[in-house]
């Protein structure tokens, strides 16, 4: 079966250059090297124009923790509408409770603020423990997927878990594998999670904020050409 691949971009022409590759969806961000936060407004509208497939917004407002103040929940709101008026298809975004559980009330009003664009629950799932009662607690706020590597600093170390998340979710929210995919694993990681879309940054591959972009592109076409389970 076909699957879906995901690149998280910190530039327009990173961008390009993915889609160009074969990547089917971009994740656009800022600062990548602090694990992507939102990017500006005039990024949001430069990458619609330039892209023809779909692109979700980063949505977080600093580096470090997911524990959010209430300005800085006003101000998530604001950049979800940023991202609807630039014309995007998605938002990224996470909150937890200073507990590291799931904060599913915020979420659910993230949630119907970024209506009808659909939300992607990132990486905060695997800082709060990427347990099963958690992807519960993620299933309850309506997201449409949650980002994780299983809660191992890469998700080929965790695929086993990723493949009982996917499980646990029987169709009730889509289970996608991030962090460490390259070329060299992702078909390995892709047999045992099971899982049908996937994300990769690749700053293994080749420094976020490159101008040289050959190295990158040629990982995501490496990738991309493994059109079915059985290649």
């Amino acid at each position: 079966m076909p699957f879906l691949l995901e690149i998280a971009v910190q530039s327009v022409a990173a961008a390009i250059a993915a889609q160009a590759a074969g990547a089917h969806r971009i994740e656009l961000c800022a600062d990548l090297d602090e694990g992507g936060v939102t990017p500006t407004f005039a990024t949001m509208q430069e990458a619609r124009t330039a892209l023809t497939i779909p692109i979700f917004a980063m949505i977080r407002l600093r580096p470090g923790n997911f524990v959010y103040s209430d300005s800085e929940f006003a101000t998530m709101r604001e950049q979800i509408q940023q991202a609807k008026s630039a014309g995007l298809d998605g938002v990224v975004l996470g909150i937890l409770t200073a507990n590291r559980e799931i904060d599913v009330a915020r979420t659910v009003a993230l949630v119907a603020e970024s209506a009808p664009l659909p939300v992607t629950f990132h990486r905060a799932f695997d800082e709060a423990g990427a347990t099963l009662a958690l992807l519960e607690q993620v299933i309850a706020t309506g997201a449409k997927r949650v980002l994780t590597s299983g809660g191992a600093s890469s998700a080929p170390e965790a695929a086993a878990h990723i493949a009982e998340l996917i499980d646990t979710a029987n169709g009730r929210i889509i289970v996608m594998p991030g962090a460490g995919i390259n070329a060299t694993n992702f078909l390995e990681t892709r047999r045992a999670t099971g899982a049908d879309e996937f994300h990769a940054g690749l700053g293994s591959v080749q420094p976020y904020g490159s101008s040289d972009l050959s190295r990158f592109s040629m990982e995501i076409r490496s990738i991309a050409a493994h059109k079915t389970t059985g290649d």
